[in-house]
């Protein structure tokens, strides 16, 4: 009997021993640099050894978190940080983790197959009436290298005044975000329409930096063709903070008269990792949305402001509504109001 408890006592002290025995800040730095040196799995399985050992250890447990996420497993990562910010929801770190781990998750999505409609208006009555409607249906796919899209548009657009009309047009677009490298990835796109309204030809290239603690910076060019060019350049700062995402973007409309600029302000709160509500102020010159018609390249100057909100409807379907206004000058101190709105739909028909 008197065997028995002593046998006893010391499995109950085994767990406390090998604790002790444990120093968990040199442990911590030798998970992080086998991380570093890139054997994740090597890495990971001692994370969660130290995380079990030391359940309240917070920098162990994001350490866990970005180690898992740099293995493309973005499910069970978010999961290690969220049980963090259960317990310490203002830890800075961990917040700045789950912001990157979002931010990785998007460019590594694992919808493989999806189906995507839209659509949106864009009107004003100064100093003719227009009615731009766009109809919007395509597909996208996730390839080892990255997403692409590619989808057909249906334009009609109505015009009052002098020059009555209504016309309806088509336009190709395919679009692609390849990945670089772990922390760059790109935005292509290509458009081409026959009709007179649309831009003949469009294109567009961006590339994103991934920086630590949540930043992210980007620098892009657009071109457009419809009886002539114009050339839209684009730079943005973005950030991640806690359950906010914030973007400023500047650009630069090269015109024959010379540079006309615009800046943007996004600010977007995170729900959850895919439901946000963003809403976006800008001011200048140069026209920030794609030039869907040509009459969008007479703008000289405008204020904006704009509300989103994308929502997960299901698990595989996504929704994204939005409405905007404008005050803008469209001859040299004459002003009109624009009103737009949007509605989008994307339904993964496959998952990884």
């Amino acid at each position: 009997m008197v065997l028995i408890v002593i046998v006893a006592g010391l499995l109950n002290t085994m767990p406390v021993l090998s604790q002790d025995t444990i120093n968990p800040e040199s442990e911590y730095l030798r998970i992080k640099a086998i991380a570093f040196e890139g054997d994740y799995i090597t890495a990971a399985a001692a994370a969660h050894k130290l995380v079990n050992a030391f359940p309240s250890y917070g920098d162990a447990r994001i350490l866990l978190g970005r180690i898992l996420a740099w293995q493309r497993d973005y499910i069970n990562a978010a999961a290690a940080i969220d049980t963090l910010l259960l317990n310490d929801p203002d830890n800075i770190d961990a917040l700045s983790a789950r912001r990157d781990i979002l931010l990785w998750s998007k460019v590594n999505t694992p919808v493989s197959t999806d189906i995507r409609a839209g659509y949106s208006f864009d009107s004003f009555r100064e100093p003719y009436t227009l009615l731009s409607q766009l109809f919007k249906a395509g597909a996208g796919h996730r390839f080892n290298w990255g997403q692409a899209f590619a989808g057909l548009n249906v334009g009609n657009f109505k015009i009052g005044g002098p020059s009555n009309s209504d016309a309806t047009e088509l336009q190709i677009e395919a679009e692609a975000w390849p990945n670089i490298t772990d922390k760059n990835y790109a935005y292509l796109a290509y458009a081409y329409s026959p009709g007179s309204y649309f831009p003949r030809h469009r294109a567009a290239i961006e590339v994103w930096h991934v920086l630590p603690a949540g930043w992210a910076v980007s620098s892009g060019l657009n071109y457009y063709y419809f009886d002539r060019s114009a050339l839209i350049a684009a730079l943005s700062v973005e950030k991640y903070l806690g359950k906010f995402w914030l973007s400023l973007k500047g650009y630069v409309y090269f015109k024959e008269i010379g540079p006309r600029t615009s800046i943007l302000l996004n600010a977007r709160r995170y729900f959850y990792d895919k439901d946000y509500v963003q809403i976006t102020l800008g001011t200048g010159a140069a026209p920030d949305e794609p030039f869907d018609i040509q009459t969008n390249l007479m703008r000289l100057y405008a204020n904006t402001v704009r509300v989103a909100y994308n929502m997960s409807v299901t698990h595989k379907l996504m929704m994204r509504i939005g409405a905007g206004y404008s005050r803008e000058e469209y001859i040299e101190t004459v002003w009109r109001n624009r009103f737009e709105g949007n509605i989008s739909f994307i339904y993964a028909i496959k998952m990884k």
